[in-house]
């Protein structure tokens, strides 16, 4: 599929580049790249070929969020407009985050509004010491949305959650490292060689074991401790009849490097 507002790239290691790719417009958010960011997220967690996806923007901004001045555009109809961009834009987050793929987000610049919201979304964080992260929605007289009220909480903590939705407090990489925004923080030349390097790492690993782990994650902040190791008993235990978890622990017991197969 073609698209105009997304770069979706698949390689033979196992690894999908998922660029948002409106660098004119600061990679901001419309109802076309919305629509398009859902469909390139379905179409990696359709593909059993894609076992990690890195996630970052194009040109020197990761992404300014929505593009309020569509927004204004659309006058009257604004409300009707912000229902159907958002449908889109979390159905694509939610096909990201319920993949068994690792998500890791490489974050080139700023991150702002709903580009901060991808940020926090991915499994895994790797920001240039250039980028900055800012919610900025109540500047606009917004509300947040794409994630963010159900993962920086879980990421940071909910009085930080607040400070940054309630003052639109900038923070810059290291301070985003510092909160546990992020996971690393590298050199701006170096970004897409750290974010390539560990996307590869996962695509070599047990890709069911990590989609297990990620749903086992995004669960706990919901679940009772017995309804929660319930959950990890099915989980382990489904995990042991997946061929990666014999060949894990045949590895272990021959001591050598296991050869994952994703499956």
């Amino acid at each position: 599929m073609s698209y105009s507002t997304i770069k979706l790239e698949r390689g033979d290691d196992g690894v999908a580049i998922l660029t948002l790719n409106r660098p004119n417009a600061a990679n901001s958010i419309n109802e076309v790249l919305a629509r398009e960011f859902m469909l390139a997220a379905t179409a990696c967690d359709d593909d059993p070929t894609v076992r990690a996806v890195v996630l970052t923007g194009a040109g020197t901004v990761f992404c300014l969020g929505g593009d309020l001045k569509a927004f204004g555009a659309a006058g009257a109809d604004l409300k009707g407009k912000l229902k159907e961009i958002t449908v889109y834009l979390h159905a694509g987050i939610a096909r990201l985050t319920r993949m068994n793929a690792p998500v890791v987000a490489a974050v080139n610049g700023i991150a702002a509004g709903a580009g901060f919201s991808l940020a926090a979304a991915a499994d895994f964080t790797i920001a240039a010491d250039s980028a900055s992260f800012v919610m900025a929605y109540t500047n606009a007289g917004l509300a947040p949305d794409g994630s963010s009220t159900y993962f920086l909480p879980r990421r940071i903590g909910d009085r930080r959650a607040r400070e940054l939705m309630l003052t639109n407090r900038m923070l810059s990489a290291d301070e985003a490292l510092d909160w546990g925004v992020v996971n690393q923080v590298v050199p701006a030349a170096k970004l897409m060689d750290a974010a390539l390097g560990q996307a590869r790492r996962f695509a070599q690993g047990p890709t069911l074991a990590f989609g297990a782990v990620k749903q086992l994650l995004n669960a706990s902040f919901d679940n009772g401790l017995e309804t929660q190791m319930e959950l990890e008993s099915r989980a382990i235990a489904d995990m042991s009849a997946t061929h990666d978890g014999g060949e894990g622990i045949a590895a272990f017991l021959a001591k050598r490097k296991p050869a994952f197969k994703g499956n």
